[in-house]
C-alpha cells in the first residue's frame, strides 16, 4: 500500500524529470514484482530522497541502456568478422561439444549467429545491470548500518544527559537529530520525528523506524525500548539510558577490536600484492632471455607493444587499483567521530586566503603549481610519465604540508580542550555559573592555540542577559560559535552536549561530571587509533623502500648480466635473441612499477596516518624518493 501510494505520488509531482517520467510509465510496475522483495526490504533500511518504484525504473531504464549499447554492435560485427576467423570458432565448437563433428550440422548464416549472440549478451548485462542496481542498495544500507553503530553510543550518551533535565521525549529526541556529530543516528531520529508529526503520535515514528533501520540489532531494540521506559516515567528512562550507554560501549570496543583485527589482515595481503607484482616484471624481463614468446608483439588500442610490455603495465594498474582499494578500505574503518572535514570557503578570495591553513582550500589552490611543474618537465623533454609525476609531487607535497600543519593545531586544541573542560567542571562544581566559569577560566588558565577561541566564547557569554528572556538563545549562540571556531569532532560531540543539556534545564553538575567523562573518552580514543595507525604508515613505507631496494639492485646489476650474454651469445654459442634485453626499456618499465608500487604505498600510508590530505604527501614524497634513487644508481 505504502508503495502504491508513494508511487502516485512521484507520478504526480511536478518536479520530476521528463525522462523520468518516461522511465516510470515503463517500468514502475516492476516495484510490485516478488524478485524485487529483498530490494525493497534493503531500500527501507537506505536515506536515498527518491521512492523505490521510481528508483526501480531508472534502473531498468539503465538496463535496456546498457542491453542495446552492447548488442547492437554484435550482429554488424559479426558480419564484418573474417571468414577464417568464424572458421576458427566453429571449429573449436566442434573440438569442445561431445559429437559436434559427427553430426550433420548445416552452415549457419553469420547475421543469424550475430543475432543469436546479440540476444544472449544483451541479455546477461541487463540482467547484471538490474541485479548491480539491488546490490546498491544493499551496499548503501550497510553504509548507513556501520554509521549508526559507531554514532549510537555516543548519541546515547547524550540522552541520558538530557534526561536529567526537563524536556520531554520528543524534544530530547530533536536536540540529538539536530547534532550532526551523531551522522546517521542522527537522520533516523529526524525520521522519527517527521513521522511523529505527520501521524501525531511519537510512538509510531519510533516504531516505523525501528522497523526499517538497517541497524537493526542496534537502534532497532534501542527505540523499542526507549519508547517502553518512557512511558514509564523519567526515572525509568533515565536508569534505561545510563545502562543502555554502558552496553552498547563495550559493544563499540569489541567492534573496534575487530576492526584493528581486520586492518592487520587487509596490511598484510595490502604488502603482498604490492611486492608479487614488482617480482613478477622482475622475473619476466629475466625470463625473455630464455622465453622468446614473451617478446611476441601485441597490438593495443595506443599502439604495438610485446606480450610482456602488456603484462609489466597491467601490473602497474593492478598496483594502482589494490593501493585506491587499500586506502579505501582504510577509510572506511577509521571512525567517522575521528575524521575531521573541512569546508571551503565559497569564494576565489577567500579559498586563496585559506590555502595555507585549509587543506580543502589547498587542494584548488596549488592545481596551478603543479600544471607549471608538468609543463616545465615537458620543456626539459621528460618521458611522459615522469611529466605526470613532476606535476603530482609538487601539487601534492604542499596540499599534504597544509594538512599536516592543520591537523597538528588540531590535535593541539583537542588536548587543550580536554583541559578546558575539566577546568570548567572544577569551577562548576564550586557553584560558580557557567558563564563566569569560562571567563575566570579565559583569564588565569593558559590552553596554548585554544586561548584566542575560549576568549572568543568568555566575551560571547557576557553578552547575555538573565533578564531579558533570551539569555539561553545567546549561549547556545556562543557555544555553537566556539564550535565552529575549533573546527574539530571533538569540540562538536563534547560541546553540543553541553549546549543542549544546558538549554534542557539538565542538572549541570551532571552535566559537566558526564562531559568529563566524555572527553577523556573521546581524546582516549584519539590518542589510541593515532598509535595503532602509525604501525600501518610504517607498512607502507617500508614496503615501499623494500620494493625500491629490490628493483635498483635488480636494474643495476641482474639486467646488466644478461645483457652481456645476450650480446656474447655468438660467442658463448648460447641462441639468446640480442633483443630479448634492452636495458633503457627494462629499466624504463620497472621504473614505471616501481612509481605505482610509490603511490599506492603513500596513498595506504597516508590515509591510515590521518585521511586523504595527508595521503598526497605521503604519495609525492615516495615517488620523489624513488626518482632521486633511479637518477641517481643511473638507471633513468
Amino acid at each position: 500500500m505504502t508503495d502504491t501510494v508513494s508511487r502516485s505520488v512521484a507520478a504526480r509531482d511536478d518536479s520530476i524529470s521528463v525522462l523520468d517520467r518516461v522511465l516510470y510509465a515503463l517500468f514502475a510496475r516492476h516495484a510490485d514484482a516478488s524478485r524485487h522483495e529483498r530490494d525493497r526490504r534493503a531500500y527501507r533500511g537506505t536515506d536515498l530522497r527518491i521512492g523505490f518504484d521510481l528508483f526501480l525504473a531508472r534502473v531498468y531504464g539503465a538496463s535496456w541502456a546498457a542491453m542495446l549499447l552492447v548488442a547492437v554492435p554484435i550482429p554488424f560485427l559479426f558480419l564484418a568478422l573474417p571468414t577464417s576467423t568464424l572458421d576458427g570458432w566453429v571449429a573449436f565448437a566442434e573440438s569442445v561439444v561431445p559429437f559436434a563433428g559427427r553430426l550433420p550440422i548445416p552452415r549457419i548464416p553469420r547475421l543469424f549467429l550475430g543475432i543469436v549472440a546479440a540476444a544472449a549478451v544483451g541479455g546477461a548485462v541487463k540482467r547484471s545491470v538490474v541485479a548491480l542496481g539491488g546490490r546498491y542498495l544493499g551496499w548503501i544500507a550497510a553504509a548507513r548500518r556501520a554509521n549508526i553503530d559507531r554514532m549510537l553510543p555516543g548519541a546515547v550518551r547524550y540522552l541520558h544527559v538530557l534526561a536529567s533535565g526537563s524536556d520531554g521525549r520528543r524534544t530530547m529526541l530533536r536536540r540529538v537529530a539536530d547534532t550532526d556529530a551523531y551522522g546517521e543516528t542522527a537522520v533516523s531520529l529526524r525520521k522519527a520525528l517527521n513521522t511523529a508529526a505527520m501521524t501525531g503520535n511519537i510512538n509510531e515514528g519510533l516504531r516505523r523506524v525501528a522497523r526499517d533501520t538497517p541497524a537493526e540489532n542496534t537502534l532497532a531494540p534501542f527505540l523499542l525500548k526507549f519508547r517502553e521506559h518512557a512511558d514509564q516515567g523519567s526515572d525509568a528512562l533515565r536508569n534505561y539510558l545510563r545502562m543502555e550507554s554502558r552496553m552498547l560501549g563495550h559493544q563499540q570496543d569489541r567492534a573496534r577490536r575487530r576492526a584493528e583485527g581486520f586492518l592487520e589482515l587487509l596490511a598484510e595481503i595490502f604488502i603482498v600484492l604490492l611486492v608479487l607484482p614488482a617480482l613478477l616484471v622482475i622475473i619476466l624481463t629475466v625470463m625473455s632471455v630464455i622465453a622468446p614468446g614473451l617478446s611476441t608483439t601485441v597490438p593495443t588500442p595506443v599502439g604495438t607493444t610485446t606480450l610482456r610490455g602488456v603484462i609489466v603495465y597491467g601490473s602497474g594498474a593492478f598496483i594502482i587499483a589494490v593501493g585506491l582499494g587499500a586506502a579505501s578500505l582504510v577509510a572506511t574503518i577509521r571512525p567517522p567521530d575521528q575524521t575531521v572535514t573541512y569546508a571551503r570557503p565559497e569564494t576565489t578570495v577567500g579559498m586563496l586566503a585559506t590555502a595555507t591553513t585549509n587543506p580543502a582550500s589547498a587542494t584548488l589552490a596549488f592545481v596551478p603549481l603543479g600544471v607549471v611543474a608538468s609543463l616545465v618537465a615537458a620543456a626539459a623533454k621528460s618521458n611522459i610519465v615522469d611529466v605526470v609525476l613532476a606535476g603530482y609531487v609538487v601539487y601534492a607535497i604542499p596540499v599534504g604540508v597544509v594538512a599536516v600543519r592543520r591537523a597538528r593545531l588540531d590535535g593541539a586544541k583537542d588536548r587543550e580542550l580536554k583541559d578546558f573542560v575539566h577546568a570548567i567542571s572544577g569551577h562548576v562544581s564550586l557553584g560558580r555559573p557557567f558563564p563566569e566559569a569560562v571567563e575566570h577560566v579565559a583569564r588565569e588558565v593558559e590552553l596554548g592555540p585554544l586561548s584566542d577561541d575560549v576568549a572568543d566564547l568568555a566575551l560571547n557569554l557576557r553578552l547575555t542577559s538573565p533578564n531579558t528572556g533570551t539569555d539561553e538563545d545567546l549561549r547556545t549562540a556562543a557555544l555553537d560559535r566556539f564550535v565552529e571556531r575549533v573546527g574539530t569532532p571533538m569540540a562538536e560531540q563534547t560541546i553540543g552536549l553541553v549546549i543542549g543539556a544546558l538549554d534542557a534545564g539538565s542538572d549541570t553538575g551532571t552535566v559537566f561530571e558526564t562531559l568529563q567523562s566524555e572527553v577523556g573518552r573521546l581524546y582516549h580514543e584519539k590518542r589510541a587509533l593515532r598509535s595503532g595507525m602509525l604501525v600501518y604508515v610504517a607498512v607502507g613505507w617500508t614496503t615501499a623502500l623494500l620494493v625500491v631496494g629490490i628493483t635498483v639492485a635488480t636494474g643495476a646489476h641482474v639486467f646488466d648480466g644478461f645483457a652481456q650474454l645476450s650480446s656474447m651469445s655468438d660467442l658463448s654459442g648460447v641462441a639468446i635473441d640480442p633483443r630479448a634485453v634492452d636495458l633503457e626499456r627494462d629499466r624504463y618499465r620497472i621504473y614505471v612499477t616501481t612509481q605505482a608500487t610509490m603511490l599506492a604505498s603513500g596513498w595506504f600510508a597516508g590515509v591510515a596516518s590521518r585521511g586523504r590530505y595527508e595521503a598526497l604527501l605521503h604519495s609525492g614524497a615516495l615517488v620523489a624518493v624513488c626518482y632521486v634513487v633511479f637518477a641517481g644508481a643511473g638507471l633513468i
